[in-house]
């Protein structure tokens, strides 16, 4: 059996005073262009706010609108507590690697080195292009929010001066990230809890004229629409709306202290998808028909006109309050653009730190900012602009169309992703047993260990088959067509073609990393035997206890 001395760095000396082995960031596994290390600013406060707000945004408040109006409340309840409960089980899975592993590039550095090269360079990739392609359409996003109240003043305006707060805030690097997420995880955080409250009093009749509501809109119009399309349609749309999830993990490589920081911030996740997505959905689906006009009247699948919180507010008659809620979305949306800024930028750095990006990407400057990936980022906001592009095409606006094509990646993208995650997590369990370690060498555990792991990886290929299946037939009666299929599963093309020119690339033909060829000591963080703390035995009796002892 291995022991902890196995995992000494290159000082031959080990930290007892906080449980992990001495400073192993000049260890990690894979690197061949070493830039400047990432500074160490995200607090625990921060790391609390990035994990229970950080992702939050049209997604949910605006996204969430055409899902209801493709599968009605039930499935739009159901899909997003799938996906819920399938990401609870990955960001476990990734904070125990983070944990263990805090470096940079986080689940893509994890899926290179225990799964498979090829797989982690399309994956990483896949990644960075999701982000630098959901940034337009978020600062499209806040700059319809304006429109909202002033459809005077031209788009360009606001996506201008969205740029230029973006690039304000980069100035200030990771830190500043950590700052701006704090405060506007705080507004939407406020928000989601405030609709909850407003919601159950709209429900049973406290304001405006609707009278008692309770579920009369689950018998009328009914709690499914469109069949099994409709409910299959709906994972995509929960997919962008959970997007983001995982920086927790990404950002574990900048955290002053990720041993404390990360398991807290992890446990946040279970609070995140109860309350402000199941609970908040669920109440939408009570207060808000699906067959509303409204929630597909959008000029873009980013437009606030179509949010149903939007809507529900103003079917009460309530003054002044929908424009509040609108002022939320467009503070949500900011803040996803700016997580935007931080996915891409760190996996682009780490991809080029690994040989699998242009090494001057690698390139980090002495306050800790990957200046050339940011710059690559913010250029890609300027894509922004294609949403002023006049004339129709296919029956639908120009712009709505290109972004349509550009969103066609990340949606999908998520879903390989977050199995990456979980796949990754199973083969490295296995080669840690293969190679005679113990769990108690492990600092942070999931509390269903790596079963959660196979949950996750089980309901990510289900959600991909159901998504597959609305590609090929989105309502009923559809017959499959070729531009419909790839505006929602252009991702996976993207994927293969990418592993497949890695494969070529290096003519490495091996479909996974063998267990005992697996580096598990570069850069490991280990939970020194002495202090394993001593534990009840695991039996079924106090399994809930230990359930909940996981998720408080």
């Amino acid at each position: 059996m291995a022991s902890s001395d196995e995992f000494k760095t290159n000082s031959g000396k080990l930290a007892a005073d906080d449980g992990y082995v001495a400073e192993t960031s000049d260890v990690e596994h894979g690197v061949v262009n070493k830039a400047d290390p990432l500074k160490k600013d995200l607090k625990n406060r921060h790391m609390q706010m990035i994990a229970i707000g950080g992702a939050i945004g049209a997604g949910l408040f605006v996204g969430s609108g055409s899902a209801l109006a493709k599968g009605g409340p039930a499935s739009l309840l159901i899909c997003y507590m799938i996906i819920g409960i399938m990401l609870l089980f990955t960001c476990q899975a990734l904070a125990e690697l983070a944990v263990l592993y805090p470096v940079n590039g986080a689940f893509y550095t994890y899926v290179v080195r225990f799964l498979d090269p090829s797989w982690g360079f399309a994956m990483g990739w896949d990644y960075a292009i999701s982000w630098l392609t959901v940034l337009p359409f978020e600062l499209i996003a806040a700059s319809l929010t304006i429109q909202f109240w002033r459809t005077d003043l031209n788009m360009g305006i606001w996506i201008t001066i969205f740029l230029i707060v973006l690039s304000g805030i980069q100035i200030f690097g990771v830190r500043g990230y950590g700052e701006v997420e704090f405060v506007l995880s705080m507004v939407k955080i406020a928000a989601c809890i405030g609709f909850i409250i407003l919601g159950i009093v709209i429900n049973c009749g406290g304001v405006g004229d609707q009278g008692y509501l309770g579920a009369k809109y689950w018998h009328d119009p009914g709690a499914f629409n469109n069949g099994f399309n409709g409910f299959a349609g709906v994972f995509v749309v929960a997919a962008f709306a959970f997007g983001g999830t995982e920086l927790v993990g990404l950002a574990a490589a900048e955290s002053e202290n990720p041993r404390k920081a990360i398991p807290k911030a992890t446990k946040q996740v279970f609070w995140r998808i109860f309350m402000f997505y199941v609970v908040n959905l669920f109440i939408v689906g009570l207060i808000v028909r699906s067959d509303d006009d409204r929630l597909l009247s959008g000029t873009s699948g980013a437009d606030a006109k179509a949010s149903p919180f939007v809507i529900a507010i103003q079917n009460a008659g309530i003054p002044v309050l929908p424009s509040i809620f609108n002022a939320v979305i467009c503070i949500a949306v900011i803040s996803v653009a700016n997580s935007c800024t931080f996915g891409s930028t760190r996996t682009m750095q780490a991809l080029a730190e690994r040989g699998m990006a242009p090494r001057f990407l690698a390139y980090v400057d002495k306050s800790g900012r990957p200046l050339w990936c940011i710059m690559i980022q913010i250029a890609f906001g300027f894509l922004a602009f294609l949403g002023e592009v006049p004339g129709e095409t296919n029956g639908t606006p120009t712009s709505q169309e290109i972004f349509n094509w550009l969103l066609s990646i990340s949606g999908l993208s998520y879903f390989f992703v977050w199995g990456s995650i979980c796949a990754t997590h199973i083969r490295f369990r296995y080669a840690w047993k293969a190679q005679g370690y113990t769990l108690d060498q492990i600092p942070y555990k999931p509390t269903l260990g790596v079963l959660g792991s196979w949950i996750g990886l089980a309901l990510n290929l289900l959600c991909m088959i159901a998504t597959f299946y609305n590609a090929l037939y989105p309502s009923p009666n559809a017959e499959p067509e070729a531009r419909v299929f790839f505006q929602v599963y252009l991702a996976a093309p993207i994927v293969l073609a990418l592993y497949l020119f890695w494969k070529i690339y290096t003519r490495d033909w091996r479909f996974y990393i063998p267990v005992h060829e697996m580096d598990l000591k570069s850069g490991a963080r280990l939970h020194l035997a002495s202090e394993v703390e001593d534990e009840a035995p695991k039996t079924w009796r106090n399994l809930p206890l230990r359930i909940i002892h996981g998720l408080f």
